[in-house]
């Protein structure tokens, strides 16, 4: 009766032989056992191991008179996952059996993407069951063999280049070069020549001639990293080439043709930093033809699993150590933690916890302390005391900021999120910013 009215299924069996031949039957899967420890027949220590056995799957929770702890230590050590103790708390007892139902359904899914893991490497560490990297591999398929200028788009660390990568290896210029280009890494002076190569003497310390990175790319691939650091005095030169398919290396005389396909990544707001004049608006038109968006690693739910099942079996394998996967409390904190670094926060965390596990899966206490110690936080705008509500511009101010901060600063998805046009955004920020700097 508690069950039925707590909304969990059950089946009731008389006796263990009973439960035995239930477990077995083909059509129903059951996730936990609830079953007394004496009973006729198969009692419940035997039951238990029989269990493990034959339905490891199974979570087993045992009830155990209040006296009897040597029965409740005998389960645990015959498989049970809990116990619970005579008389019945039956709130206590629905909420425990909860749990267990819980973890067991939690840890099913973690098997099933260890098993998922293995038909979805079509991209490398490209990995992910989610409907948006769904979208992402249906459109890498459709654009791949065309050389049409991408864009991609996202914050740090979730896979820019590997989208790159994977939009290179599934075109015809697969046997060409990839080259990849950090333009934040670039001093601004040595850019130009970095880019386009020079010629002996075309500068000091000029020796010889030196092949640019686009003269490096012909006939391949072009992959310019964190564009929105591209230097404003390099872009109308970098436009004409991408336009007429030709390069000038500094100090000659002549053109060269070239042949490249590009594909360029950034985590700033390109939009924002055009209308601010950082940024060339027809070079922007130029490379912004097709724009794939990847979402941050918080909003991909089970693909975390995914992608730290997958980087166990790198480290496992790299450190020559026996590490198959997560225990249900560690699994469970991967999918809680808000991952601001993304996909390689995660890869990080993995490396960390496959370093210091002792057993075959990774525990909670394996977790690097800011993940393993992490839990969420809410803004809480408004309280029970009519002294604590607050009148709706504030309430917006601070959705306004909260929604700022998980998109790292990017306006343009902000304003698709708040469903303001930019330009309304751009006016609310720089009225809070005034008010903040008049003290209110």
């Amino acid at each position: 009766m508690h069950f039925s009215k707590a909304g969990i299924r059950f089946d009731v069996c008389h006796s263990a032989e009973e439960a035995c031949e239930r477990v077995l039957a083909p059509g129903v899967e059951y996730l936990a056992v609830l079953t007394d420890v004496n009973m006729s027949g198969m009692d419940g220590i035997e039951f238990c191991t029989w269990m493990s056995k034959h339905r490891p799957d199974v979570a087993v929770v045992v009830m155990t008179a209040f006296t009897s702890m040597e029965s409740a230590v005998s389960a645990m050590r015959a498989g049970a996952v809990d116990y619970i103790q005579k008389p019945l708390h039956m709130e206590g007892t629905v909420n425990r059996m909860r749990r267990v139902i819980d973890a067991r359904q939690l840890q099913t899914r973690v098997e099933r993407l260890e098993r998922a893991l293995h038909e979805t490497r079509a991209h490398d560490d490209l990995l992910g069951a989610s409907a948006a990297m769904k979208q992402i591999y249906s459109l890498i398929k459709r654009v791949s063999d065309t050389p049409t200028s991408v864009l991609v788009t996202g914050e740090t660390g979730t896979g820019k280049e590997l989208v790159a990568r994977a939009l290179h290896n599934g075109s015809r210029r697969r046997e060409g070069p990839f080259v990849a280009v950090n333009c934040s890494a670039i001093p601004e002076h040595l850019f130009e020549s970095e880019l386009f190569g020079h010629t002996r003497g075309a500068f000091t310390d000029a020796r010889s001639d030196r092949v640019g990175l686009l003269a490096q790319a012909d006939g391949g691939t072009l992959f310019l990293d964190e564009l929105g650091d591209l230097p404003i005095t390099v872009q109308p030169k970098l436009l004409r080439s991408l336009e007429e398919r030709v390069i000038r290396p500094v100090g000659a005389n002549q053109e060269q043709s070239i042949n490249i396909r590009v594909v360029a990544a950034t985590h700033a707001d390109l939009d924002t930093l055009v209308s601010e004049g950082r940024f060339r608006e027809d070079l922007y038109f130029r490379i912004n033809v097709i724009r794939m968006h990847l979402p941050p690693l918080r909003s991909r739910g089970h693909d975390i699993l995914l992608l730290a099942q997958h980087f166990i079996e790198r480290y496992a394998r790299l450190m020559e150590k026996p590490v198959t996967g997560f225990k249900t409390a560690a699994a469970e904190q991967l999918l809680v933690y808000h991952w601001p670094g993304n996909i390689r926060e995660l890869r990080n965390c993995v490396e960390h916890a496959v370093t210091l596990t002792e057993y075959e899966r990774v525990g909670l206490e394996d977790l690097p302390p800011r993940i393993r110690d992490y839990s969420p936080s809410h803004v809480i705008v408004a309280g029970s005391d009519p002294a604590e509500l607050l009148p709706m511009h504030e309430v917006e101010r601070l959705y306004v900021q909260r929604v700022m901060q998980t998109v790292d600063g990017n306006k343009t998805l902000a304003a698709k999120i708040l469903g303001f046009d930019r330009k309304t955004l751009y006016r609310k920020i720089e009225r809070y910013e005034k008010q903040a700097r008049a003290g209110g």
